[in-house]
């Protein structure tokens, strides 16, 4: 029989920030769409509160402009915003495993997240594994004890960053080794190698969600 392990999930308002922000990232919403409370409460299977929060948590990060009564108009995203965004969730993050380490904090949630990760993984099942990073990362924030920090950093959440040229189970496979990483440091409560670890691989993220982009002479050749 399959050995269960507790998914820990963000809020709603924060997973449809995430889901939102996440296709910005990768262009699948583009500059100038209308983003209609309604139906993307229904695309995404929510009520219409949490994506009114979201909508507000986008709103004031800069990705999406509110129009009254009308929902949202996604705005143009350039490379560095994105570059400031991962930038500030690996500041924070590895601090909160810094704080992990300092604090000789309880690892037992991040541990079941990072099994059932690699059970996800051994299944070929890329879905299952993004609601086990998300936990992964979410367990970390948590115990590191510090409120402001984990509800700051769960607003910037964005999900995998899959690459052009990587497949799911591909970067799951990738990210679930970094997450091993981390989690090695955490157990040694190594805090520098630790808070390294966590802050390479969130830049390393951030590098598969700029292969999004290109330069315009790249486009024309």
């Amino acid at each position: 029989m399959k050995k269960l392990y507790p998914i820990k999930l963000l809020p709603a308002r924060e997973r449809v920030a995430s889901a939102l922000r996440k296709a910005i990232f990768a262009q699948d919403l583009k500059e100038g769409e209308v983003l209609a409370l309604e139906s993307t409460a229904e695309q995404l299977g929510v009520s219409v509160t949490p994506v009114r929060e979201a909508f507000q948590i986008l709103a004031r990060d800069g990705f999406i402009a509110l129009r009254p009564n009308k929902g949202a108009v996604v705005l143009g995203v350039q490379e560095s915003l994105i570059r400031d965004h991962y930038e500030l969730r690996a500041i924070l993050e590895s601090a909160a495993c810094r704080l992990i380490c300092e604090r000789n904090a309880d690892l037992s949630g991040i541990i079941d997240a990072h099994e059932g990760s690699l059970q996800s993984v051994q299944e070929q099942d890329a879905r299952e594994y993004g609601s086990y990073n998300q936990s992964f990362h979410f367990e970390i924030w948590t115990a590191c004890g510090n409120e402001r920090l984990r509800s700051t950093v769960a607003d910037l959440w964005n999900g995998l960053s899959v690459g052009i040229d990587t497949n799911a189970i591909e970067y799951a496979q990738l990210s679930l080794q970094e997450h091993a990483g981390v989690l090695e440091a955490l157990q040694a409560r190594n805090a520098e190698l630790a808070e390294q670890r966590m802050y390479a691989h969130i830049l390393r993220s951030m590098n598969s969600m700029l292969s999004h982009y290109q330069k315009p002479s790249q486009q024309d050749t």
